[in-house]
C-alpha cells in the first residue's frame, strides 16, 4: 500500500475521473491549449485510461477514464501510471472516493520482500471518510503477503503464529495446537502433515465484538506447500503450490476486516496450517484415516489433502453451533476448469444465504458463483473399506464431489458457506497486481456486515 500520510510541504496533483459520454462537457471546462492537447493525445477516457494534463510548471494534473458502474479496477493502474512518488488528490468526477481508494491502494501493492522495486508508485492523499476502504486494502494487502511469501519462509509454524499475532492484536485470544494434542483431536489434518518434517499447526483464534452477539465460524485451508504427497504432482502442477494456504490467508483477511471494523458478532476462525510432503512417514493411497467426526475416511488419493484438513476444522466448528460456517480452500482444478480463475466456487446448504452472497458478491465487485450440491453425486465418495472415500469414484464434477465431502461434516440445519477458490492473479492488471490474491474476502465482509443489519 502508499504512505497515506505524505510529507505535509509536497503538494499534490488533482487526479480527475470522466466518463466517455460526458467527455465533451469536461473538455469544456478546461482551457483551450490543455482541452486541445487531451483530443490530441486520444485520450477517450474509456475505463482506467489515463492522460497527464500539462500546465505552465509542468505537470498540472491527470484524468482517469471511468466506466458508468463504480468500480475499483478503474482506479487501480493509476499508482504506477502517474510518475514515481508524485503526490495526488482525487478531483473532479470522483462520484465514488471509497472505491477510488481501495483501488489505488489495491493497485499499488507490490511484493517486495525478496526484490527490490523498480520505482515508487505515485501516492495519494486519503480523503476523509475513506476509513474503511483503507482498512480492506489493508487486509488483503496482509492477505496478499501471506500468499506471495515462499513456503521456505513461510511453513505451518509461521502461518499458526501469523494467525494467532492478528488476533492479539485486536484484542482477541490465540491458541495454537500441535504434537500430541492434534492427532488426537484432529486426527485427519495430523495425518495430512505427517510426511513433513515441519510439524503441523491449527491456530484456533477467539475475538468478540460484542459478547451477546453471533458467532461466526470461518475455516481455512493452510496448505503452506503441496506436493501431492505420494501422488506427486508434475512439476507444474507443484510451481505454484506455496499458494495453496489461500484460503487461510483469505479467512485471515475477513477476520481482519471484522475485527478492525468493531463488527458486533463474535468470531471462532480455524486455520489448518500443514504441509503435504513426502517421506517415509506420509499417509499413503488407501490408508484409512480416522476423522474428528468419528467417520473413517479411506485415501484414495494424497493430492485430494485439503478436504482432509477442512473436514476436521469444520467438524470442530459446529460443536460450538455457531450461526454460519464459512470455509474457503484452494481445493481444486475443476472449480478453476469450470469457472476460471477469478470466479471462486460457492457451494452452500443454505438457499437464502447463498443468494445473499452472490448479490453482494456483484454489489462489492467480488463476486462468486454457485455450484451445486448435487445429491446425486454423493454416492460417488462410497468406499468398500471405510465410511467413505476422499475422491470420487468418477472423473468428472470434481469440484461438487469435493464439497459434498464436506458436507457430511456439516450438522443438518448448520448454515453453511464452501468457497474452493484460486487466490492467484497469474497477469497483472488494474488494482491486482500478478500474485497472490484475498478472493471473495470483500464479499464475505460485505456479508457479514449484511447479516449484522438483519437485512
Amino acid at each position: 500500500m502508499t504512505n497515506p500520510n505524505m510529507a505535509s510541504n509536497q503538494v499534490s496533483l488533482p487526479l480527475h475521473a470522466v466518463q466517455a459520454a460526458d467527455l465533451a462537457v469536461f473538455l469544456s471546462g478546461l482551457d483551450a491549449q490543455t482541452a486541445a492537447f487531451l483530443r490530441a493525445s486520444g485520450f477517450t477516457a474509456k475505463p482506467g485510461e489515463l492522460a497527464l494534463l500539462p500546465g505552465s510548471a509542468g505537470l498540472a494534473g491527470a484524468v482517469i477514464g471511468v466506466g458508468a458502474e463504480a468500480s475499483p479496477w478503474h482506479y487501480g493502474a493509476a499508482p504506477f501510471a502517474l510518475p514515481a512518488d508524485s503526490l495526488w488528490h482525487l478531483g473532479q468526477g470522483v462520484t465514488d472516493t471509497a472505491n477510488a481508494v481501495l483501488g489505488w491502494h489495491l493497485g499499488a501493492y507490490r511484493w517486495t520482500k525478496h526484490k527490490k522495486p523498480n520505482r515508487a508508485p505515485a501516492q495519494l492523499v486519503t480523503p476523509p471518510g475513506s476509513e474503511e476502504a483503507l482498512m480492506l486494502a489493508q487486509a488483503i494487502c496482509n492477505a496478499r503477503d501471506l500468499i506471495n511469501a515462499p513456503a521456505a519462509d513461510l511453513g505451518p509454524q509461521q502461518l499458526a503464529e501469523a494467525a494467532a499475532s492478528l488476533a492479539e492484536r485486536h484484542g482477541g485470544r490465540a491458541e495454537i495446537i500441535t504434537g500430541q494434542a492434534l492427532q488426537e483431536g484432529f486426527p485427519c489434518m495430523a495425518a495430512v502433515g505427517a510426511g513433513s518434517p515441519r510439524a503441523p499447526h491449527l491456530a484456533v483464534l477467539r475475538w468478540e465484538g460484542t459478547a451477546d452477539g453471533p458467532l461466526i465460524a470461518l475455516c481455512g485451508k493452510g496448505v503452506c506447500f503441496d506436493t501431492g504427497g505420494l501422488d506427486l504432482k508434475p512439476s507444474a502442477g507443484m510451481l505454484r503450490m506455496k499458494k495453496d494456504m489461500g484460503g487461510a490467508a483469505v479467512m485471515l483477511a475477513v477476520a481482519e476486516m471484522v475485527m478492525r471494523a468493531k463488527l458486533p458478532i463474535r468470531l471462532l476462525v480455524l486455520i489448518g496450517a500443514v504441509e503435504n510432503a513426502v517421506s517415509g512417514q506420509a499417509m499413503r493411497p488407501m490408508d484409512v484415516l480416522r476423522t474428528r467426526k468419528g467417520l473413517r475416511v479411506e485415501v484414495g488419493n494424497t493430492d485430494a489433502e485439503g478436504r482432509l484438513v477442512l473436514c476436521d476444522l469444520l467438524q470442530f466448528a459446529a460443536e460450538h453451533q455457531p450461526k454460519m460456517i464459512l470455509d474457503a480452500a484452494t481445493l481444486t482444478g475443476a472449480a478453476r476448469v469450470a469457472l476460471g480463475p477469478d470466479l471462486p466456487a460457492m457451494f452452500s446448504n443454505d438457499d437464502v444465504l447463498a443468494e445473499r452472497l452472490l448479490s453482494i458478491g456483484r454489489q462489492v465487485q467480488d463476486p462468486v458463483w454457485r455450484l451445486p450440491l448435487h445429491d446425486g453425486y454423493d454416492a460417488w465418495l462410497d468406499s468398500p473399506f471405510a465410511d467413505l472415500s476422499n475422491v470420487s469414484s468418477k472423473p468428472m464434477a470434481g469440484a461438487v464431489t469435493a464439497a459434498l465431502f464436506l458436507r457430511r461434516f456439516v450438522p443438518a440445519g448448520q448454515a453453511w458457506v464452501h468457497l474452493d477458490l484460486y487466490a492467484w492473479n497469474d497477469a497483472t492488471r488494474p488494482g491486482r497486481p500478478e500474485g497472490g490474491e484475498a478472493q471473495a474476502a470483500r464479499a464475505l465482509f460485505a456479508l457479514l456486515c449484511d447479516q449484522n443489519k438483519g437485512t
